[in-house]
């Protein structure tokens, strides 16, 4: 994930900050609790495609 890109993206949902995990691939957005998919590199930002993330997982 180009880092510049990262700087400028933001959730969909709530305007906030994502956070790319690599071992994921997905970009998370800890505000909203979901996850948003990269596909072919691309990141996906639709909620009807991101994942909610479960209580249990941390995202510091």
């Amino acid at each position: 994930m180009d880092k510049n890109l990262l700087k400028i993206l933001v959730c969909p949902v709530t305007k906030g900050p994502l956070i790319y995990k690599k071992d994921q691939n997905e970009l998370i957005s800890k505000s909203a609790k979901l996850a948003y998919p990269i596909r072919d590199g691309i990141p996906v930002l639709l909620e009807s495609e991101a994942r909610m993330l479960k209580d249990n997982e941390d995202y510091s």
